[in-house]
C-alpha cells in the first residue's frame, strides 16, 4: 500500500467519524426538544432518558450512516481537489480507477462493521429504543389489533375480530382444523383469554364433523390448551427490527406460514440490512465522481449536490417503505431498486468524470 493510499484512507475514515459525531448531537437535540414535554409529563427518570439516547445513537446512526459517509467523502475530496492534490496525483500517471482504490478499501471497512452491527448489535438497541417510545411516548399504532387471522400450524387456522394485548384477551375467536381440504372441526367463542398457562374460552362451541355426522359441544366456559402463543395474535409492528440475523430469518419463516399481514414489513427489514451497507460503495463512487475536480463555487457546490442526492435517497427510501407496508409492493424492489437507481447515476457520473 502506497503512502497516497494510506493518506486517503486516513482522510476518509477520520472525516466520516467527524461528520458522524457532528450530526448525532444535532439529532439528539432535535429529538429531545420534541419529546421534553412528554418526559416531564410522564416523570421519566433521568437514567432511563440517558439509556434511551444511548440507544438513539445506534438507531439514528444505523438509519443515516450512508448519508454521513456520502457527505464526508464529498467534503474531504473537494478539499483535495481545491488544493490541486488530485490533479497532481492524476498528472503523475495514476489512473482515476487507481485513485478510487483506497476509497473503496475505506468503504469496505465501514461496510464490514455496518453489516456486523446491523445483524447483531443494532437490533438490541432498536428493541430498547422502540420499547421506550411505545411505553412512554406513543403507544398507538404499535400493533395491528383488529381482524387478525393466522395459520398456527399445518392444519389449524385462527381468527379474532379484535385483541387487547394488555388484558391478553381476544373477541369473537374462531379455530378451524382441516385434514387436507376437509374441515374436521371448528371451535368458536365469544372471548378467548390467556390465564395462567391455559386459554379460557367463554360461550364455547365446538362443531366436529365425522363423516356425515356433525357433533356439537357447547359450554359456558372452557379451559383448554391450544397450539399457539397468545402474544402471536398481534406481534409488535417493529418486532423485525429488534431481532438478530438468525432470529429474523426464523420469524420470517414462521410469519410466511402463518400468513401474517406484517410479512412484507419483515422482508423489507431483512433486505435493508444488506442494501444499506452496500449503498456505501455506490455513494462513495458518486462522491468521488462529483467532487474530484475543481468547480466554480468550490466545496460549497459539491456539498449542495451531495445534500440534494442525500435527501433524494432518504425521500425515495421513505416513499417505497410506505408502499411496501401499506400495499403489496415488493420489498425486494423497494430496497434493491433504490440501489440500482443510484448505481446508474454513479456510472453516468463516473464516465463523465473520466472524460
Amino acid at each position: 500500500m502506497k503512502i497516497i493510499d494510506k493518506y486517503i484512507i486516513r482522510k476518509y475514515l477520520s472525516t466520516f467519524f467527524i461528520m458522524f459525531g457532528l450530526f448525532i448531537p444535532i439529532g439528539i437535540m432535535v429529538d429531545f426538544a420534541e419529546k421534553v414535554d412528554k418526559f416531564r409529563e410522564k416523570e421519566i427518570p433521568i437514567d432511563l432518558i440517558f439509556n434511551y439516547y444511548v440507544d438513539f445513537i445506534w438507531y439514528f446512526g444505523n438509519q443515516l450512516y450512508p448519508v454521513f459517509l456520502f457527505l464526508a467523502v464529498i467534503f474531504f475530496t473537494s478539499r483535495l481537489a481545491e488544493n490541486s492534490e488530485i490533479t497532481a496525483i492524476l498528472s503523475s500517471g495514476m489512473s482515476f480507477q487507481r485513485l478510487a482504490r483506497p476509497y473503496f478499501v475505506s468503504a469496505l471497512i465501514i461496510v464490514f462493521f455496518a453489516l456486523v452491527a446491523g445483524m447483531f448489535i443494532v437490533p438490541n438497541s432498536n428493541q430498547n429504543f422502540n420499547d421506550f417510545n411505545s411505553n412512554y411516548i406513543k403507544s398507538e399504532n404499535t400493533r395491528n389489533t383488529s381482524r387478525l387471522f393466522k395459520q398456527i400450524n399445518d392444519s389449524e387456522y385462527i381468527y379474532v375480530s379484535s385483541y387487547d394485548p394488555s388484558r391478553k384477551r381476544g373477541l369473537n375467536f374462531t379455530l378451524e382444523k382441516f385434514d387436507e381440504n376437509q374441515l374436521k372441526y371448528k371451535i368458536s367463542a365469544t372471548t378467548i383469554r390467556w390465564d395462567d398457562s391455559i386459554f379460557r374460552l367463554t360461550n364455547y362451541v365446538k362443531r366436529s364433523i365425522n363423516e356425515d355426522i356433525e357433533l356439537i359441544d357447547k359450554q359456558t366456559r372452557k379451559d383448554t390448551v391450544l397450539d399457539f402463543n397468545i402474544n402471536d395474535l398481534a406481534p409488535l409492528n417493529y418486532v423485525a427490527e429488534t431481532l438478530n440475523f438468525f432470529e429474523l430469518n426464523d420469524l420470517i419463516r414462521y410469519e410466511k406460514r402463518a400468513g401474517s399481514p406484517l410479512i412484507n414489513s419483515h422482508l423489507l427489514v431483512r433486505h435493508k440490512r444488506y442494501t444499506n451497507p452496500l449503498s456505501c460503495f455506490i455513494l462513495t463512487l458518486i462522491a468521488i465522481s462529483v467532487s474530484s475536480f475543481k468547480k466554480r463555487g468550490g466545496t460549497g457546490t459539491n456539498l449542495a449536490i451531495g445534500v440534494s442526492l442525500g435527501f433524494l435517497l432518504i425521500f425515495l427510501d421513505k416513499i417505497l417503505s410506505v408502499l411496501v407496508i401499506k400495499s403489496n409492493f415488493s420489498p425486494a424492489i423497494a430496497s434493491w431498486g433504490i440501489l440500482l437507481f443510484f448505481f446508474i447515476i454513479a456510472m453516468f457520473l463516473l464516465n463523465k468524470a473520466i472524460r
